[in-house]
């Protein structure tokens, strides 16, 4: 498979990003008070290591799969209810953080589908896209259902 120099500069950035995202819900899952919190984060961080797994195959010049399996539906019981305390603070601080950080990796990845031309990596870069914006849908339920998202 033959790269162009700003597809090679873009999968630089995603890999950037996704090493990013595997230090935070690492850091995100040590910190964490709660313990559906602290699963919650190391299920992401495992599927980020994926993807971080496959940018660095696609810049090797290997393909990788088509899709990379998921089976994160979750729920979540209230834990914090609207009591605020230092250690409900510290859970939403992580979250917002989080959130805001898989807002900007699935923009990333919007970009790049948009600006790659193999058609097969576009569809890997979009079906990874759609696992990012999986995880942002699961922070938020899980801010929802500890009142620390308005």
């Amino acid at each position: 498979m033959q790269l162009t120099q700003k597809e090679k500069d873009l999968l630089q950035e995603l890999k950037g990003q996704e090493k990013l995202c595997i230090d935070k819900y690492e850091k995100g899952a040590n910190c964490a008070n709660d313990e559906q919190l602290k699963q919650l984060f190391s299920s992401i961080k495992s599927i980020e290591q994926q993807h971080y797994d496959a940018i660095s195959a696609v810049m090797n010049g290997t393909t990788p799969p088509q899709s990379i399996p998921v089976n994160l539906n979750q729920t979540f019981s209230s834990t914090y209810k609207n009591d605020e305390n230092e250690q409900k603070k510290n859970d939403c601080y992580l979250c917002t953080d989080a959130l805001t950080a898989e807002k900007h990796a699935s923009h990333l990845y919007d970009t790049c589908v948009f600006e790659f031309k193999e058609e097969n990596l576009r569809s890997i870069l979009n079906g990874i896209q759609k696992q990012e914006q999986e995880h942002g849908k699961l922070i938020y339920d899980y801010m929802s259902a500890n009142s620390m998202y308005s």
